[in-house]
């Protein structure tokens, strides 16, 4: 299996706002606390250029492999699934083992998601890749089209794009809080301040102990008052501050969703060599094509339907015909943009795939 070139575009302009947003939060760190990097200047025999932008390129590669972590963990959790072994799921592990080696990439690890709503997708970086499928999809599907299907969530790691994706939901996730920090420890109609009390209360240590380390104690009262106003700054107006920072990476990653799973069809069903098996299985898990069917479900979070290989994610108790363009301002942050191509589009193309390769014009 090759990688889609087509996706060159999407994937590096994605990539390139989401290091551009975590390069600009890891400066603003780093200049903060660059008061502690002054013994780093003297080892440098006291160069005159600033040395605190020095911390940011190894701050920034720990700063990405924690939003990795954090967000592969998250998204399982959002879904209640968890890794299982060959030991339990023999088959399973054998077809995506299988299926990896045929797409020469890193075997990923197996979860399953305990709900009967179908659906599948994979999260995490390409050594670290996690392959998601709900027991409703096991349960659905014949050999041929969970093969296809699991194929398809390969296609997703030899690509990369299942990396950016991950990366892509985290600033959105942290602005609908999602993954909230603090959701357990606040009141009910504080809940959605939590993610941004944290990280106000960080910034605020972090003025707090870098200006003041070298020049006054910790906690005078000009250190002391700059720890409050960012934490008050942060909880009243953060939230705005990042919608505006994640809505076009939210755009971005849309349409990046789009191209991708065209992309992961093709090489999916190349890779399994039964187009025709992904194609019944996407008609046969889009309920017939039927938005009020019953196996269609909304996800409750847009990362997670973003992700997924059918946009209705694993939650059986909301409408399905939001699935695609969910706006509700009470329940959070939302931009109106389609996550996935219409699936009739997909097997369509599928179909029209069957017919190549039955003709000689394309090979498995």
């Amino acid at each position: 299996m090759t990688r889609d070139s087509d996706l060159a575009r999407p994937i590096a302009l994605t990539l390139a706002l989401v290091l551009a947003i975590d390069l600009a939060f890891v400066l603003v760190v780093a200049y903060l606390l660059r008061p502690w990097f002054a013994p780093l200047a003297g080892a440098l025999g006291g160069t005159t250029l600033p040395v605190w932008p020095l911390a940011a390129v190894p701050a920034l590669v720990a700063f990405v492999w924690a939003q990795l972590r954090y967000t592969r963990r998250g998204t399982l959790a959002e879904v209640d699934a968890r890794e299982v072994g060959p030991d339990e799921y023999p088959d399973l592990h054998g077809r995506v083992a299988r299926l990896a080696r045929g797409a020469n990439v890193a075997v990923p690890a197996v979860a399953v998601a305990p709900t009967a709503v179908p659906n599948s997708f994979t999260v995490g970086g390409p050594t670290d890749a996690v392959v998601v499928v709900s027991e409703g999809l096991l349960d659905a599907l014949d050999d041929d089209q969970l093969d296809a299907v699991l194929a398809h969530e390969l296609a997703h790691v030899k690509n990369r794009d299942a990396t950016v994706m991950t990366l892509a939901s985290f600033l959105p996730s942290l602005v609908d809080d999602d993954y909230s920090l603090l959701a357990d420890l606040l009141p009910g109609e504080w809940e959605g301040s939590g993610s941004l009390a944290f990280w106000g209360g960080v910034l605020g240590v972090l003025y707090v102990l870098g200006l003041g380390a070298f020049d006054a104690p910790a906690f005078g009262l000009q250190y002391t008052g700059a720890f409050v106003v960012l934490v008050v700054f942060s909880v009243l107006f953060g939230s705005a501050v990042l919608g505006l920072l994640a809505a076009p990476v939210l755009v971005l990653s849309r349409r990046l969703s789009r191209y991708r799973e065209f992309a992961a069809d093709r090489a999916g069903a190349l890779l399994s060599g039964k187009p025709g098996a992904l194609a019944s299985a996407l008609e046969s898990l889009d309920g017939g094509g039927h938005p009020g069917a019953d196996r269609r479900a909304v996800a409750t979070t847009q990362s997670v339907r973003g992700l997924c290989l059918l946009p209705h994610g694993f939650d059986p108790d909301e409408s399905a015909e939001a699935a695609d363009d969910p706006v509700d301002a009470e329940d959070g942050f939302y931009v109106r943009t389609r996550s996935h191509p219409p699936t009739g589009d997909r097997i369509a193309r599928l179909r029209e795939l069957t017919a190549e390769m039955e003709s000689g014009a394309v090979t498995a």
